[in-house]
């Protein structure tokens, strides 16, 4: 059976030959897409599943991230959630494209935007197991500043600190 993300047709379904994407603000009516696209970019991403159940995810992120963080969406030309970044003060939360979307810009779009939106800096984390994350967030300027090994987050997974600087 078809996950969640096939059966509405949006995070998974094939990026169209248009490249018109706009970045805004979340909205409560985003939750959706938002969740669509988190579950599809992990299952592209990872070998494993997260820690908590799928409605236990899109309910954290509806409750918890969007509204908690400046949370942003990615939308292309028909209005579809292919991408978000959820920013803290001074960290990026949350950075997903949806599968079909990856290599296309929209990561490097997402991080110009947290760096007007946090000029003095940003952390983030990442898995170690991500290795295009890793590589990805390596070539747009961030530097690995620590190591975890998993026991601050759920999966249990080792993970590398990240943080980038303005040059002075």
């Amino acid at each position: 059976m078809a996950g969640p993300a096939a059966r509405r047709g949006t995070a998974d379904r094939p990026a169209p030959h248009s490249e018109a994407v706009s970045i805004r603000r979340a909205e409560p009516a985003d939750a959706d897409g938002i969740g669509d696209v988190w579950l599809a970019s992990w299952r592209a991403t990872f070998d494993f599943e997260p820690a908590y159940p799928d409605e236990a995810c899109r309910e954290w992120l509806a409750t918890e991230v969007v509204p908690h963080n400046e949370t942003w969406v990615a939308v292309d030309d028909d209005g579809i959630v292919i991408g978000l970044m959820a920013l803290s003060d001074d960290m990026i939360e949350q950075l997903y494209v949806a599968p079909a979307w990856i290599g296309r810009g929209l990561g490097r779009r997402f991080v110009t935007l947290a760096r007007e939106r946090r000029p003095a800096g940003l952390d983030l984390f990442c898995f170690t197991v991500n290795a295009n994350g890793r590589a990805f967030y390596e070539r747009v300027g961030f530097t690995a500043v620590g190591v975890g090994d998993g026991s601050r987050n759920s999966e249990r997974q080792p993970e590398i600190r990240y943080a980038w600087r303005p040059s002075p």
